[in-house]
This record gives C-alpha cells, structure tokens and sequence, in this order.
C-alpha cells in the first residue's frame, strides 16, 4: 500500500483528500498546512490523521508519495530537493487527474498505460491540450485538444518522436533536468501561441518514467486582452463626452450613491465632486425629493420634475432614468435643466409671440380627441368643408374647441403652407378693430404709424382667417367684411383704394346668429355669406364617452406644463367627470384636470375622486332644485326656450349683485361687452 503525504489543506486539497480516501491502494500518513484551521485540516482531524504545520519532520523514507496541494512554486521545489529516492513528489494539478485515473489495484505505470484505453474521454473533454510521452521520448498521449492546437492527427502521433512531430516541445528537456516549468509560452509550428507547463513523471521508486506536458491556447486571451483595451478606450471617450458636455448630468449605484458628475453639474449646483460622490442621492436637494431613489424604487424613468438643489437653491428640471443591464438595475441617471435659462427662453418666446404673430397652425385634426359619433360626425364635415374654398361658420357653445376645428381646417387645405392669422373680435374695442381687420393709412387717425399699417386680412393673403366671436362685430365692420365675402378686396382706414385679397374666412361664433338677425344686430346678407358651410360643434355634455380619451389627452398636456408625471385617472373620478354636466365643455374639463393635478403629492401616480374639485352632478344640483319657468317645447323652437332661460338667469344676477355690472359679468362667465349686448337685447337696464 502506498503511503501518501498530503501537503495542502485548502479548497482543492480538502478535495483531494476526500478522493485519496476512497482509494484502498493508498494510505493517507498526514496533511499539512499552516493554517490550523483549514478545511483540509478539520476534516483530517474528523477522520483520525495526522495533522501538522510542518512537512520537513515527517518527509522520509516510508513516505511513497507526496502530493503538492498549496499550488506554491517555492514548496513545491522545496519537497523536490528535501524528498528521498523512493519518494514520488506530485502536483496537485497532475493529482487531480491522475487519482481519478489511477486503478486500485495497479501501480503508477500501469495507471499511466491505461489512460490511453479506457480514459480517454476524460482528457479529450478538457479544454486543455495533454502530452505525455515516455522515458524514450515518445509520444503515449494525445487529446484531442492537443490535435485541434497542433493540427496534428492522434493516430500519426502516438508512438513517434516528439521532436519528429514537434519540433519545439521542450518536453525532452525535462527528461534531462528532471524538473518543472510552470507556465512557458511557446509559439507551435503553426503559429498558434499557447501557455504550457511540462512535469516530469516517476515511478514509486522515483524512476523517471516520462514527462507531461499540459497546455492552453492563450489567442483568446490575447483577443480579450484587445477588448479589454478596446472597451478602455471607449469608456475613455464616454467619460470625455460626458466630461465636455454642456448638460449636467448625474450618475448613483444601485444604492443611490453618486458615482460620477461633470463639470457642468458643478457649475450649476455649486456642488464639488467631494460634495457629492460617494454621497447619498439627496446630498445636492434643496427642496423636493429625489428623483434618482424614487427611480432606483420604481425602475421607471421619471420627466421634468421640478426641484431646487445645491447650496444656491438653483431652481431646476430634472429627467431621470434607470440603468439596466442585462434585467439588472445598475442604478440611474439624471439630465437637470436650469430653469432660470428656461424661463429667459420662454420670456422670450412669449415676447416674440407679442411681436410676430403665429403665422401658423399649430393643430390638425388628428388632434381632435373624441370617438362619438357627435365628434366624427363633425369632423368629417370639417375635413370635406378643408377640401373647398366656401367660407366655413362654426357654431357651438364656449370651450367647445372651435378654434381646434379652425386650425385643423387650415392644415388639411391647399393653404396650408399659408399664414393663419387668428382674430377674437370680442378681444379688440371697437374702436381699433376695424384698422386691426383692414388695416389704415398714414394720418388716417392721430397716432396713426407713418406709412400706414397692414390689417389682419392683409397679412392672410393667400392663406386663412379666422374671425373668432364673429356675433361680436358692430354694423360697420359687419359692411365692410360683406365687401370682403363678395369683392374680395379690402379698403383700408382713411384710403379709397381697393386692395385685391384672396383669404379663406373660417368664423365662429356661440350666440344664436337667428335670433340677433331677428333683433337687428347681425346683418341677413352677412349671415347669408358666412353660413354657406355651416359646422355645429357637439357640447361635451352630448358626447360625455369621450371623457376618458379626453381625460388621458388631457393629464399627458398638464404632465407637460406642470413638470408632473401623473400616469392616469381612477375609475371612481371618471365616474364624477361623466356625471357632470360641463357647461364649460372641454376648456372646463382641462380645468378641472389641471387643478387636481396641481393639488395632487409628487408621489401620488393617479387622479382619485377626492382630487377632484365638487361638482355639480345633475342640473338640479347645480341650480339649487330650483325650477324656471319655460313654456313648452311645444309653443315655441329650442333657441327661443334658451334664450327664455337666459334671460331669467341674467336677471337674477343682475338683482344677484345689484345691477353691478362688472360683478354680473364674471359671475356668469361671459365679457362685460357681451353682458351690455345681452342687456340691451332683454330689455333688462335698471
């Protein structure tokens, strides 16, 4: 029986111990180690073997084989140069296969034979090219491995010269020095490049029977070698993109620390690298949450959230998105805006909307939300009214989206690529709409420009107007628009000359163009002209299915303008919208979305009934269960019942505050212009 030292008790000799244990051909005497309380150590202890730090002592002659398991270069010539003759000193990488090959029952030459025959499935898994050849420098092992390297076949090989088949194997030196070389670069006849160590083999005895070479393809390497610097580069342009770009960006693990800022992030927070790498995600807010936790929580990008931060209070716009590789969350990062250059340009915007009016719609009728057949219905009229040059009236009630259809008109006509210029004739006094519509000469009035000005139908040619509040006009400038519906052409204030135009005219209006025909204050020839394409727009309160579409379109807008991420609305404030009767319509319904919104906490995600302002549920509610008066349906048309209505409710207001007009006006919703008409029309002055 073979006597077997084991020096080594870590991970790969514990395993190595638990193999030589299930083999009856072999006595294990003791295991070393320095550590007392290695693996390999307690469980000699468990099994009643000796145990010792020092190997010296027990290394003699009744030692057969001694097995090198701490993978140290220094031990392992150390126990070369201490061992005896009849002493065989095996590494532990060699150990490992040759105790799964070795045979209880036959010695280490016969083992070594064998391995040939019934093991060569084991080596030709490896991924690791195997040589071994014998005393006589021939070659008794070939994996297929060593055949894929060498592009050398097993059959040619086995029994040949290694010197004959490789010329630079180095193999027959350690038959001559009898010693190990761990891990030799070599360049094979092919070119390959691999990484080997050769071992002498001895017998019990301490013969030398042969040498071992084990051997890896180290190309791969030397590719990843390449990547390796390859991806070194191009984190070294990501790091200067970032590094030089104008936008402050932020970066934190998954645990919300800060891994990295560029200077512009500095610049605009006051905040150092010191200050804020390494540091909590909140190191650098002032005021609000973050956004970075709330996205490493949520793996959700979040989108112009508002929020202060560093010493200074910078007032800023924050994105923020999650870092994900491979499904795992790496962490996140942000983009922040300052908004102080946010707010300069949008001051500008504004003052430049001022200056130059918008020559151009900004809608189409893709944007028109709605899928009742009161909406479609409209706008497929508003599309084939598009297609022709008819004048186009637009008739419904306030909020109701009569400038949208206007702006989609003008988009899907042939003046598309045309000014719109959008006129409210409720907006401009009386006095100065008329030089605003058709423009004047100079002198025409004292402040009067030199050189005169061009009116709004002017500045249209060729493309669209849209006369908004049309009902609005005086008798005058209701002449003059006629002229324009018939001739064509326009005379400016204090001028006797024509100017030809060719504009499409688009008006809207929510009174009952009738019933002013009637009282004498809408011209019949004008009605006439203007209603040769007549589009009634739906109340929201005929077509309340499209509340939810409209409610999603809407939430996604205030997002937007509000700097929030709301993702939707709740089943039970639907439920409220749709039981409203929004006498305000769609401008009503934004209303009434946006003030929720602004109410709403940043970490509440939807729109609950209880952020929902009271509204009246039915029209009883809303009045009070108070009842009016009107004759039936019957003895008279539903414009002269609404009227009736109207007229009943103006008047309470009017005792309401007093016959204070002002208070009257806003109480009711309408101009104080339009309350004078309505006043005078009823009758209805103190």
């Amino acid at each position: 029986m073979q006597k077997v030292l084991l020096v080594g008790a870590g991970q790969g000799g514990t395993t190595l111990l638990k193999m030589l244990m299930e083999i009856k051909a072999m006595e294990i005497i003791a295991v070393v180690d320095i550590e007392p309380d290695a693996p390999g150590m307690q469980l000699a202890k468990k099994l009643g073997i000796l145990t010792s730090s020092e190997w010296k002592p027990l290394l003699s002659n009744k030692i057969n084989i001694v097995i090198e398991a701490t993978g140290s270069n220094e031990v392992f010539e150390d126990l070369l140069k201490c061992r005896s003759r009849n002493t065989v000193i095996i590494p532990g990488t060699v150990a490992h296969i040759i105790s799964n090959l070795i045979n209880q029952k036959e010695n280490l030459i016969t083992a070594l034979k064998d391995i040939t025959h019934k093991h060569e499935t084991i080596f030709d898994s490896t991924n690791d090219g195997m040589i071994v050849i014998d005393d006589k420098e021939r070659v008794i092992l070939f994996n297929k491995t060593a055949e894929r390297m060498t592009g050398l076949k097993k059959g040619d090989v086995i029994g040949r010269l290694i010197e004959k088949m490789i010329p630079s194997s180095k193999l027959p030196r350690i038959l001559k020095t009898k010693e190990v070389e761990m891990n030799q670069e070599q360049v094979l006849e092919n070119g390959l490049k691999i990484i080997t160590t050769r071992i002498p083999i001895f017998d019990d005895t301490g013969a030398l029977l042969g040498a071992l070479s084990l051997f890896k393809d180290i190309t791969d390497i030397v590719n990843l070698a390449e990547e390796m610097t390859n991806l070194k580069e191009i984190q070294t342009l990501l790091q200067a993109i970032i590094q030089s770009s104008d936008e402050a960006i932020s970066v934190v693990d998954e645990e919300g620390r800060g891994i990295l800022i560029n200077p512009a992030y500095s610049r605009m927070t006051g905040l150092t690298e010191e200050q804020v790498l390494g540091k909590p995600a909140t190191a650098d807010i002032s005021e609000g949450e973050s956004m970075h936790m709330k996205v490493l929580e949520t793996r959700r990008p979040v989108r112009g959230v508002r929020m202060k931060v560093g010493p200074g209070k910078k007032d800023v716009i924050v994105n923020v998105a999650p870092i994900i590789v491979d499904g795992i969350l790496k962490g996140s990062v942000g983009i922040i805006h300052d908004m102080s250059e946010i707010q300069t340009l949008t001051t500008e915007l504004n003052r430049a909307r001022q200056i130059i009016r918008t020559l151009e719609a900004k809608y189409a009728f893709e944007d028109i939300i709605g899928a009742s057949e009161e909406i479609k219905l409209a706008i497929e009229q508003a599309k084939l009214g598009a297609k022709t040059p008819a004048t186009v009236l637009l008739r419904g009630e306030s909020g109701t989206g009569k400038e949208l259809f206007a702006h989609a008109i003008h988009n899907a006509s042939d003046r598309k690529y045309n000014k719109f210029i959008r006129v409210n004739c409720a907006a401009i006094s009386e006095t100065l709409l008329e030089s605003e519509l058709f423009g004047y000469e100079e002198g025409a009035f004292s402040g009067a420009k030199r050189g005169g000005k061009r009116g709004f139908f002017e500045e249209a040619n060729k493309g669209s107007i849209f006369l908004d509040e049309i009902g609005e006009l005086s008798a005058n400038v209701q002449a003059k628009l006629l002229r324009v519906l018939q001739e064509k052409e326009i005379v400016r204030v204090g001028s006797t000359k024509s100017i030809p135009i060719n504009v499409r005219v688009i008006a809207a209006t929510n009174i009952n163009i009738e019933k002013a025909m009637a009282d004498g204050t809408f011209r019949e020839d004008l009605y006439y002209r203007l209603n040769r394409y007549p589009i009634s727009i739906p109340p929201l309160r005929n077509r309340k299915r499209d509340i939810p579409m409209l409610a999603e379109h809407l939430i996604r807008k205030l997002n937007q303008d509000y700097g929030r991420s709301i993702e939707g609305i709740e089943e039970s404030a639907l439920d409220r919208l749709v039981a409203h009767s929004w006498p305000g319509n769609v401008r009503e319904l934004e209303n009434v979305i946006g003030r929720a919104m602004i109410f709403m906490k940043y970490n509440e995600m939807e729109i609950a009934a209880t952020h929902l302002p009271e509204l009246a549920q039915n029209d009883e509610k809303k009045s009070g269960g108070k009842a009016y008066p009107i004759e039936s349906a019957g003895n008279q048309t539903l414009a002269e019942s609404i009227e009736q209505l109207e007229e009943v409710l103006i008047r309470e207001a009017l005792n309401k505050h007093n016959f204070n007009r002002t208070k009257t006006a806003l109480s009711l919703g309408i101009s104080l212009r339009n309350l004078y008409y309505k006043i005078e029309k009823y009758n209805l002055a103190k």
